[in-house]
């Protein structure tokens, strides 16, 4: 299947995926949702774990109000609505990580209600991913199987760390528009500052709902609202990359169509990605919410929000990224790509406006995009603690913009700037990069060149595109350091070349 279709062939005929996605963003806090306890990564066992956390007799949950402006915070950012009365429920399952025996979620009544994404695919189009529901609930802890041959071991770090679980409608096609969703989705928790989006520690994590169906029912699924025109659903757990999210898709995808084909039925289950193998593989039946026998807790008030606290909250919002994109591009006239590439990370954004002040701004995002992502990304950097401040990026095209070096010398000057040797004046000065500018030592340099090479010089006539061996021949002579547009003008104009 191709990024641009939705259709893939089988031996019966064409078939299409219809994918939701559930979400689970740690909530960026220093405690727990409902206990003071520590959150925090590389603990050891059992280290942050208060008495409310392990479920000791007697312990009563105490919801953590920063945790909630976090969920308000994160709703608001999603354009969803605000719900002001909200509760908060047991969620009734065993695990052995799970002291309690039930989990404090919300059910029917979650904090955030629906709202929508704008979500950019790679060839430029967008299209919108409908947001269900956002609710908080507790994470519960981790068993470990590696310990011991003969018994697991339990950690409860995490037990009780607040997550929102961000809940999508079934809006997305391909494996493609999957990962940007989450991709999107990443960016705008990361901006606002309530996830910090670390895909590898588990921060940030994907329940993806796989269905196929036959061309022509996804649609009267959206007229009418009804799942009986889409197939069976199975939810892959927990996939903690975007690569991952697409192989899993895909295999998914692919295993239902064959059963289907061949006279199949697909049971609705939970499943688990092998990213070894490339396969997913049965982890549970899927469970519906009757047989988590969800009911009020009895030992948290409802939740109400005061709609003055709400708007005090909205007051506070960053600029997001899809206005700081727009903006970026009316501000600054750079493409939309570079814009969709600096926005990605609010301090890509905050780096390249820091280094355009009063600078050429495409040239800027040029070298910004290309070189020093290149180079940060090699070394594994992140922009923030990149080694080469935003002000050496700014001079460097200002010696550019004034001629003191071409674009072609800027590169070796930066990558005298990457090892160390200090800003780009003290290089170029040091280096002796200067660019030639005197028409008297160019035009010496092309009088000998020609002088030498008659038979080309007359060629040069008849074939204009010949040009570009004098050009090259003239900067190898000055050592690179002559002004390409002087070379090129006082060479057309020595050889008889039209512009």
């Amino acid at each position: 299947m191709t990024q641009d279709s939705k259709t893939i062939q089988g031996r019966t005929g064409p078939w299409e995926i219809v994918l939701g996605l559930e979400v689970h963003a740690q909530v960026a806090s220093k405690s727990k949702l409902f206990s003071g306890a520590a959150v925090g990564f590389g603990a050891g066992p059992n280290e942050q774990v208060s008495l409310v956390d392990a479920a000791m007799p007697g312990m009563l949950p105490v919801l953590n109000r920063f945790c909630v402006e976090q969920a308000v915070k994160t709703g608001l950012g999603l354009k969803a609505q605000i719900n002001l009365k909200s509760r908060f429920d047991r969620k009734n399952y065993f695990y052995p990580d799970l002291p309690q025996g039930y989990q404090i979620s919300q059910f029917d009544q979650p904090i955030v209600g629906e709202g929508v994404v704008t979500v950019e695919r790679d060839d430029g189009t967008t299209f919108d991913v409908r947001i269900e529901r956002l609710h908080l609930e507790q994470d519960a802890g981790k068993s470990l199987h590696d310990q011991d041959p003969n018994a697991t071991y339990v950690d409860l770090n995490r037990a009780g760390t607040a997550l929102m679980e961000i809940v999508s409608k079934p809006d997305m096609r391909t494996s493609e528009e999957a990962a940007a969703y989450v991709k999107k989705l990443r960016t705008i928790l990361v901006y606002l500052g309530t996830c910090d989006g670390d895909m590898e520690k588990g921060n940030l994590r994907a329940d993806v709902n796989v269905s196929v169906c036959r061309p022509g029912d996804y649609e009267k699924f959206r007229e009418t609202g009804s799942f009986k025109h889409l197939g069976t659903r199975c939810e892959i757990k927990n996939v903690n990359s975007y690569r991952y999210i697409q192989q899993a898709i895909e295999y998914e995808a692919r295993r239902q169509i064959e059963i289907l084909e061949d006279g199949g039925v697909i049971d609705q289950e939970t499943r688990l990605f092998d990213p070894t193998k490339l396969e997913t593989r049965s982890m549970r039946s899927k469970e519906e919410a009757h047989d988590y026998r969800y009911f009020p807790d009895p030992d948290l008030l409802p939740l109400v929000l005061d709609a003055a606290w709400v708007k005090q909250i909205e007051e506070t919002l960053p600029e997001l990224p899809d206005a700081k994109k727009a903006r970026l591009q009316s501000q600054y006239g750079l493409s939309a790509y570079d814009a969709g590439v600096l926005i990605i990370e609010s301090d890509r954004a905050d780096y390249f406006e820091a280094a355009a002040k009063g600078r050429d701004a495409k040239l800027v995002a040029n070298w910004v995009t290309n070189e020093l992502l290149a180079k940060l990304s090699a070394g594994g950097h992140e922009i923030a603690n990149s080694p080469l401040p935003s002000s050496d990026i700014a001079q460097l095209v200002e010696l550019i913009e004034n001629g003191t070096i071409s674009s072609k010398i800027a590169k070796e000057v930066f990558e005298h700037m990457w090892a160390g040797e200090g800003r780009p004046a003290e290089i170029v000065e040091k280096r002796g990069l200067v660019q030639i500018n005197d028409t008297g030592a160019i035009e010496k340099a092309i009088d000998d060149l020609i002088a030498g090479n008659p038979d080309k010089a007359e060629a040069v006539k008849d074939k204009p595109q010949a040009l570009g061996w004098f050009v090259g021949q003239v900067m190898k002579a000055t050592g690179g350091k002559a002004n390409p547009g002087t070379v090129n003008a006082l060479l057309r104009q020595k050889l008889g070349v039209a512009e």
